[in-house]
């Protein structure tokens, strides 16, 4: 079965697909039914900020198979250069969204990253709130670089626990760096989910929805870890601004072209 092809544009160098919920969650299924090796992106103004700065980064997610809209600044980049009516695709919703189609379809889901507690109280609370979602296993690695050995032992767990989605839990970018890293080892689709590890163990609040909806979580997080995320919203935010800002006068003034490069992706 042929899949749809997804329209996407360029916010700065970063692709960005669009998408929904429902669609996301259909391409997933279509992945770990026939068990597909590959890796979805949640994408917000972070993301973008350090791929525009590293090269390498922007070309894992130029791998990805899928790169959602989780930042508001995102989704309206995406109305601005002609994608009319996107919605978010918030990375720790769209884990909710999967998860709910997982406990209905059976397919098995793995939690890695985090830590031990974190786990713990996280695979108990989606168990509660999707009563028969399937948790294959949970691990969390140690807070440094991996042996060899060590990473080909992750992989074996991974491979024997019949997982058909696995949630990486690492923070951005070494998530990213983990799932590309490691497509084509796992035999499952693997998403990069971030913070909401730390939400779902309910070790971190989310910021309100209202806030969300006025693109203003980005001021909730701050004043709940000034001193981890001050470079990240004080510096990368003011800096997509300008130049998001520019890309969206050339797109005014000379049209979509430039801006639809990379448009009409099939993965």
């Amino acid at each position: 079965m042929t899949e749809p092809v997804l329209q996407a544009r360029r916010i700065l160098k970063t692709r960005v697909d669009a998408t929904s919920y429902t669609d996301a969650c259909d391409r997933i299924q279509t992945w770990a039914t026939i068990g597909r090796s590959c890796y979805v992106v949640a994408a917000n103004v972070h993301v973008v900020m350090t791929a525009y700065w590293d090269a390498q980064y922007q070309r894992i997610l130029e791998d990805a198979a899928l790169v959602t809209s989780d930042g508001m600044p995102l989704v309206m980049g995406l109305r601005l250069l002609g994608i009319h009516g996107q919605s978010r695709v918030y990375g720790p919703d769209l884990m909710l969204a999967w998860c709910d189609r997982a406990a209905h379809l059976d397919l098995p889901i793995y939690l890695y990253g985090g830590t031990v507690p974190m786990l713990e109280k996280m695979a108990i609370s989606l168990q509660q709130q999707f009563p028969g979602l399937p948790i294959a296993g949970t691990h969390a690695p140690p807070f440094r670089p991996l042996s060899a050995e060590e990473a080909a032992a992750d992989m074996t767990r991974i491979n024997q626990s019949g997982a058909r989605v696995v949630f990486i839990g690492l923070g951005c970018p070494k998530q990213e760096q983990w799932m590309h890293r490691h497509q084509g080892q796992v035999n499952a689709v693997m998403i990069g989910v971030g913070a909401a590890f730390s939400f779902f163990s309910g070790d971190v609040s989310q910021a309100p929805r209202w806030m969300m909806r006025l693109g203003l979580e980005w001021l909730y997080r701050f004043g709940q870890e000034p001193r981890r995320l001050w470079q990240r919203y004080l510096v990368n935010n003011p800096m997509f601004v300008i130049l998001f800002g520019a890309q969206v006068a050339r797109y005014r003034l000379w049209g979509a072209r430039d801006n639809e490069k990379g448009s009409g992706f099939k993965v």
